[in-house]
């Protein structure tokens, strides 16, 4: 099954919702217990094209890995109040693999000139996107472009931003 992601779906979690950015910025490739990422490239506003927000709420650890393309995984520990208190940065290329321990919220960047092409585990509810994360418009940290280069604009909506720290 395939399904297709519109600009209205990340509007709740943009830096900029307002400025029209990737017409069709991902889609989802579900099968069995897997599910294949492809992730547009390009910017709505400065801010670079992602994936919605989700929660790695199974047990354990889930393994992504980056089957083609370039970009950033982004994971976020919140505390029970919902302010972030850990954000880690991954960089991705082909076949990269990336453990997300349960628990965490990520998020997956195209950074690259080519789509992004990752795969991962199916799960469950992740349309629901969490509550918190929609009410503070994205995680703690947006992923921008910023005289060419790849910065990090932290997110207003937050009290705590964590250090960055990357793998």
């Amino acid at each position: 099954m395939v399904i297709t992601k519109n600009q209205k779906d990340l509007k709740p979690i943009l830096m900029e919702p307002e400025v029209l950015g990737v017409k069709n910025p991902y889609y989802i490739i579900k099968e069995d217990s897997k599910v294949i990422l492809v992730i547009a490239q390009g910017k709505n506003g400065v801010e670079f094209n992602k994936t919605t927000c989700f929660f790695s709420n199974s047990l354990g650890v889930n393994v992504y890995q980056c089957l083609y393309g370039q970009g950033i995984l982004l994971m976020q520990r919140n505390d029970e109040v919902g302010e972030a208190k850990e954000f880690k940065v991954v960089t991705l290329s082909q076949g990269k693999q990336v453990e997300v321990p349960a628990g965490l919220a990520i998020c997956i960047i195209n950074v690259g000139r080519n789509f992004l092409v990752a795969h991962g585990p199916l799960i469950e509810n992740e349309e629901l996107e969490n509550k918190t994360i929609i009410e503070r418009h994205g995680l703690a940290y947006y992923v921008v472009e910023k005289k060419g280069e790849i910065a990090f604009e932290q997110n207003p909506n937050y009290s705590v931003h964590p250090q960055i720290s990357t793998e």
